[in-house]
């Protein structure tokens, strides 16, 4: 753990842990996700004047140390975090001036209180190469012995004029393993003691991958 102090950012990094369900003051059932909280270190402070605009690149995923490779050791020397071991970066923009004093600073996760909404960015659960009926809810055809449409796309294309098919036809594709962010949760809990956010509705992406916890662009706050 760095020893530079914290500070308080308005996105952080943790990874999606499960579900389960909790229950309010009334006794109402309220699905959550559950997201581990892990440490987020400011290994590098970008300004105006070398990179063109200001943003904190934070490292937030542990390794062993022998999977970390020599150029990422050097860029966390660099920022005194030689016993991070992180090996994934993200940039988190913020409104007011960087302060080149937060290199190697911790993220807080203090300024996220229950009750806030929150904006979550996740990776979609990958599904593979899916047909039209999987993809875009087609009917299909006759499911009856015979017959030779049955989870078919149909015609895709015209005549000789113009002969070609037009874009944005609906066509079999890869599905899932998109960049998704679902707006407007609402934080239930936060334990810092215990490593853990409560977050009401679920959050993109399967159990054990990584989201982006952010302060909500288009509320405030659930009051």
């Amino acid at each position: 753990m760095s020893d530079k102090g914290k500070i308080s950012l308005p996105a952080f990094y943790g990874i999606k842990a499960g579900m389960t369900r909790v229950f309010d003051e009334q006794g109402n059932h309220v699905p959550v996700s559950v997201i581990k909280l892990i440490p987020n270190y400011i290994t590098q402070v970008k300004n105006q004047e070398k990179d063109g605009y200001e943003s904190y690149q934070v490292g937030y995923y542990e390794k062993r140390e022998k999977l970390v490779n020599k150029p990422t050791k050097g860029h966390l020397a660099k920022a005194s975090l030689p016993e991070a071991n992180v090996v994934k970066f993200a940039e988190i923009k913020i409104d007011n001036k960087v302060n080149p004093e937060d290199l190697g600073k911790v993220v807080s996760v203090e300024n996220f209180k229950p009750a806030e909404y929150v904006d979550v960015t996740g990776v979609t659960k990958g599904k593979g190469f899916q047909g039209v009926m999987k993809v875009h809810g087609f009917q299909g055809g006759p499911a009856s012995h015979g017959s030779h449409f049955h989870r078919r796309p149909g015609s895709i294309g015209n005549r000789a004029t113009p002969a070609r098919v037009f874009k944005g036809r609906k066509m079999p594709r890869h599905m899932g393993n998109d960049n998704r962010t679902v707006q407007n949760l609402v934080i239930v809990a936060v334990n810092v003691e215990e490593g853990y956010m409560l977050i009401r509705g679920s959050v993109p992406g399967s159990k054990n991958g990584f989201v982006k916890i952010s302060k909500a662009t288009k509320k405030v706050s659930k009051a």
